[in-house]
């Protein structure tokens, strides 16, 4: 088969394939592009006459092969599951030894795992690669998490440094590990995404419901938050979905818009992972409960009414100074003890799996470019780099003394909310956390003496090794 003119291909011409091959070709790579519409990958190029030069759209898959230089680099930009199973299927016929697989979509790492199992031997390569930033990111600078064969990354480093978001001059991009490692990465990304949005949507709905702020007054007070310890993506644009106006009612975009959230599948992803690794990623968890039960929304309507009487508590929510600070420091807290969890998700894959991934180089490549990107992360990468052996980051002393600090407003928010019957399932989550996580002696001794009378599951004792069942009285 000849070698073709093409450095790099992208299979799978939606929102993100689309953006991903234009930010290829702006950066001087000669791209191929196909879909399974070929007219979709034609429109592409001539959609965007100063790049067409660089974009080569194939008519079929065999074309789209031809045109690329050897070893051949083919990315999947498609849907997770059996979209890539029938792709890979298609295309592997047409590769040769050497030749490059990357999926680039929001895939399983349990499937990126057996893809790579399946081309050992093989002579293929396969790489599974997160990609966060949405359709912007795509198109001027994403961030990148790549695991597979460590020999394979330097065939796709000079592309993918050129591509990625890039922080003080440094790419937010890197090799994690092999075979699932970096959709793993990516997957965790996406449940930290969820908690972090969900604590933003309840500080968001005490503002309105318990401070009674219009939302233009909320776009003020998030636009200060970004300016301090909050300075995120996320914060940032929350700022402008309160500030804006929707052009056919006159009212706040907000107010038009209908409160039921979507998700994609990788939310629930990482919280099934995390659970598996027995690791409790609390509030990722009720993230993820909390879009399924918006999506319940008629239920939610009836419910309502049958409830209309319940009598709640009296919340002081003070709209002054000092009770937005202690919001802010709410959300600081709760954000903290978030990506702990997920921190800890990600070290007990690595222990599992044997990955070695390197912590505080994914807080480096999350600085910019993905949802997630803030300042924060930069503490985190520091926490890591400082030498000693990160347990948790509630242990770090980058940490300790600012969770310390600021557990006392986060108490004060969840327990006004919860008078007021303001739902706050993910900061309730979060400070359930700590005090677990911070408690000597809890209270599974008593789960265990039941599970040991029940089902003889034995437990263990203080004063003895090993584990010993009891001889409880008959019940």
């Amino acid at each position: 088969m000849s070698d073709g003119t093409a450095d790099i291909g992208v299979i799978g011409m939606g929102v993100m394939g689309a953006n991903l091959a234009l930010n290829m070709a702006e950066k001087g790579f000669k791209v191929a592009v196909q879909n399974r519409d070929p007219a979709k990958a034609f429109a592409v190029r001539d959609d965007n006459p100063e790049l067409a030069a660089n974009l080569v759209p194939a008519e079929t898959l065999e074309a789209f092969v031809q045109s690329l230089k050897k070893p051949r680099i083919a990315v999947f930009m498609i849907p997770a599951g059996k979209p890539v199973d029938d792709e890979i299927e298609r295309i592997r016929p047409l590769l040769e030894a050497g030749d490059v697989m990357v999926d680039a979509g929001n895939a399983d790492f349990n499937d990126t795992v057996r893809h790579s199992r399946e081309m050992e031997g093989t002579g293929l390569k396969f790489v599974g690669m997160g990609v966060s930033g949405g359709e912007l990111g795509a198109r001027h600078g994403p961030s990148m998490m790549v695991g597979g064969a460590k020999d394979v990354y330097p065939l796709l480093e000079p592309v993918l440094t050129r591509i990625a978001a890039q922080y003080q001059g440094t790419p937010c991009v890197a090799w994690l590990g092999p075979d699932g490692a970096g959709h793993f990465v990516k997957t965790i990304h996406n449940g930290i995404e969820y908690a972090d949005m969900q604590m933003i949507a309840e500080i968001y709905g005490i503002m309105r419901d318990g401070l009674k702020l219009e939302p233009a007054k909320m776009a003020e007070v998030f636009r200060d938050w970004n300016t301090r310890e909050l300075a995120s993506y996320l914060i940032e644009i929350t700022a402008v979905n309160l500030d804006e106006t929707d052009p056919e009612t006159g009212k706040p975009m907000v107010d038009v818009i209908v409160d039921e959230a979507g998700q994609k599948g990788t939310g629930r992803w990482a919280v099934i992972e995390a659970e598996k690794l027995g690791v409790g990623a609390t509030t990722l968890e009720a993230a993820v409960a909390a879009r399924g039960l918006s999506s319940r929304r008629s239920e939610r309507a009836d419910a309502a009414k049958l409830y209309d009487g319940v009598e709640l508590g009296q919340a002081q929510f003070f709209a002054d100074e000092a009770g937005l600070s202690e919001l802010e420091s709410a959300l600081v807290t709760a954000k903290i003890i978030a990506y702990a969890q997920g921190y800890a998700a990600m070290a007990a894959a690595s222990d599992e799996n044997g990955w070695n991934l390197p912590l505080g180089t994914i807080a480096e490549i999350w600085r910019a470019g993905c949802i997630i990107r803030s300042h924060f992360l930069d503490d985190i990468a520091k926490a890591y780099d400082k030498g000693h052996t990160v347990v948790n980051i509630l242990q770090s002393p980058d940490f300790v003394g600012r969770v310390a600090k600021g557990q006392s407003a986060l108490r004060r928010v969840v327990a006004k909310a919860s008078l007021g019957g303001i739902p706050v399932p993910a900061l309730a989550a979060a400070l359930a956390y700590f005090d677990d996580y911070r408690r000597e002696r809890g209270t599974a001794n008593l789960i265990q003496a039941q599970r040991d009378l029940f089902g003889a599951h034995t437990f263990r004792r203080f004063d003895k090794d090993g584990a010993v069942h009891h001889q409880w009285p008959a019940v």
